[in-house]
């Protein structure tokens, strides 16, 4: 059995990926500065390093009173120790006085402990006798219900590190430590071209035998949620100098190129040519061992990767998957560790038997369902040029190359969209 380019062997996904990453390399999008309201899901390109201690002062973790903890040594309910009240303690407000012996402090949570406390003694455990003086009837250990200066980040501390993925908390971490610009990789520019005499415009009305141009809009989406800006370069015709310009010119401004349809063998299959044509060092791989998206190309263009996508819906989705997103992730700086990655990977049962062609991977579409024990994955079956089958669908889960298919009750991962 011979691939697209006439070798003996089909390459796997995984090889074709494994080429594409190798020609790559340490290729990443450049390294600016960004406030970090505009950081969110950009890839920390350089530690960051707290600026301050948080917190900068001792603080009272509940509602309370600030003692010192020797002074609630041995109080019970039925023979509590009795303090008496000093000046109350406000939020925002720095604490004035000292706590001595015998004295307590009222303070809220969040409040700073004053001068000679170590602890506070929760409102639960406290009995007010009047505006002078409590009754502890529960001892409290220094440092209890008190958070120290510097217990949460330390002043010099990595608060996230190189690689890193930006998350809506660690962008409250970063202002929580007097950091407002990090530095990040820019996000990657995908420049998404779609071809076609068939093609026309989404909003347009087809007429028989053309269809509208969904594809650019579901690879805008993926390359948006995939941390990239998608650069949607419009609609061209199956014309080889009509292509070819339309590449030259997305090479002028992308990080990654995405061309939708003509991968199929046949009069109009020109992408592999452009690439071959065009690139250093050109074309990878034209056709891999994967249903659906088996007419998949991948190659790279003096520095720039570029890939040529089937047109059917569904192998668009699972080629995105398994080549452009982590060519993306490693073009934005991401780093290598499953945690920084791995997002919506449920484990599931499977509902029925799914047979599989071996020797080549499958990626099935399929619904999660919540039953009385458990989770189950429902298999979404129907042709790849099936848009329904991915409204309908949660996720995918992967057949190997070496399984004739899987059976129902086996656990499956599906990886949601």
């Amino acid at each position: 059995m011979k691939d697209m380019l006439g070798r003996d062997r089909v390459m796997t996904a995984g090889e074709a990926l494994g080429l594409l990453m190798k020609i790559i390399g340490d290729r990443r999008t450049a390294i600016v500065s960004t406030d970090i309201q505009q950081a969110l899901g950009m890839v920390c390109a350089e530690p960051v390093i707290a600026a301050e201690d948080v917190p900068a002062f001792a603080r009272s973790t509940v509602d309370g009173y600030a003692v010192r903890a020797e002074d609630t040594f041995g109080a019970t309910e039925s023979m509590p120790g009795y303090l008496n009240l000093s000046a109350e303690i406000f939020m925002g407000e720095r604490a004035s006085g000292t706590v001595a012996d015998d004295l307590a402090c009222k303070i809220p949570t969040g409040g700073m402990l004053p001068v000679g406390a170590d602890a506070v003694v929760m409102f639960e455990h406290v009995q007010v006798i009047d505006n002078k003086m409590i009754e502890v009837m529960k001892p409290v250990a220094p440092g209890e219900n008190v958070i120290q200066p510097g217990e949460d980040i330390r002043r010099g501390e990595p608060v996230l590190m190189k690689g890193r993925r930006i998350r809506p908390q660690d962008i409250g971490a970063c202002a929580g430590t007097g950091v407002l610009e990090v530095k990040v990789f820019e996000r990657p520019v995908v420049s998404i071209i779609s071809t076609g005499d068939e093609i026309v415009p989404a909003g347009r009305k087809p007429d028989i035998g053309q269809i509208r141009d969904t594809n650019s809009y579901t690879i805008a989406a993926m390359v948006q949620e995939a941390g990239g800006v998608p650069v949607r370069k419009g609609i061209f015709r199956d014309d080889y100098a009509a292509i070819r310009d339309a590449v030259q010119d997305a090479m002028k401004d992308s990080d990654a190129i995405a061309v939708s349809g003509g991968t199929s063998v046949g009069t109009k299959d020109m992408i592999a040519r452009i690439i071959g044509d065009i690139g250093n060092p050109g074309i990878l791989f034209h056709g891999v061992s994967l249903k659906p998206g088996k007419p998949a190309i991948g190659g790279v263009m003096n520095g720039v990767p570029i890939f040529g996508l089937p047109g059917h819906p569904a192998a668009v989705s699972v080629c995105f998957d398994i080549f452009i997103k982590p060519v993306l992730e490693l073009l934005s700086g991401l780093d290598s560790r499953p945690a920084y990655r791995l997002r919506g990977v449920v484990r599931a049962r499977l509902s029925r038997n799914v047979p599989s062609s071996q020797g080549r991977e499958e990626h099935v579409r399929a619904m999660i369902e919540e039953r009385e024990d458990g989770l189950w994955a429902v298999p979404i079956l129907g042709k790849s040029g099936l848009i329904r089958t991915l409204v309908e669908a949660d996720g995918t889960f992967v057949i190997p190359v070496n399984r004739n298919g899987v059976e129902k009750g086996e656990l499956v991962d599906v990886r949601l969209f």
